[in-house]
């Protein structure tokens, strides 16, 4: 039994720590759009400059942004095919949970009319509340001749309110690239 507890105990922290770091992506796009036209990119400085985030987070957001764009094939450019631009949102989530329980159970008290053992039961309620901070990262991809949006995905999850700067250049990271990971649309790459 306790060597079940020792396998099962990690496992389940692993599950939920990763539960926890998953990034809720959903894109949308323009059907008309010819995604196999464009090979090059530049950021939308206009848009950018809005996003309502550190100057440092933006930059760490454009970094991730750049590997993923050269993964993909996409070149910088003076004279682009589109245009990036981001836009960030967060909100405080605040979760609560009501907890009742019930127990039975033996105890030893050596005060408890003297030195013994006794038997009792006990209950117990109340509100259990956490709070944590919620992300949505956009990156629209914008046709540089028609100034037109033409792909926009975004990815919502929890943030990592952390004073380790490596944690949260990775926690970037990781909302680029799932983000970015449904770029080109499927039926775009069904068709190549």
């Amino acid at each position: 039994m306790k060597k079940f507890k020792w396998i099962v105990l990690p496992l389940l922290t692993v599950v939920f720590l990763s539960s926890c770091a998953t990034v809720n992506v959903i894109t949308d796009y323009d059907r008309q759009a010819d995604f196999k036209e464009y090979k090059s990119y530049a950021f939308y400085k206009t848009g950018i400059d809005k996003a309502q985030i550190s100057d440092l987070d933006k930059k760490r957001i454009l970094k991730a942004i750049e590997t993923e764009m050269a993964n993909r094939g996409f070149v910088k450019s003076q004279d682009p095919d589109i245009l990036v631009s981001i836009f960030t949102k967060e909100r405080e989530r605040v979760d609560v949970y009501n907890n009742v329980g019930w127990g039975w159970g033996g105890f030893y008290s050596p005060w408890a009319w003297g030195p013994g053992w006794g038997w009792g039961w006990g209950g117990g309620f109340g509100p259990n509340v956490s709070a944590r901070t919620e992300g949505s990262l956009y990156i629209d991809l914008i046709d540089a001749k028609d100034k037109e949006l033409v792909w926009q995905g975004r990815g919502v999850g929890t943030l990592n309110n952390t004073k380790d700067i490596a944690k949260k250049e990775e926690r970037i990271r990781e909302f680029v690239a799932q983000i970015l990971k449904e770029y080109p649309p499927m039926q775009i790459v069904a068709a190549k």
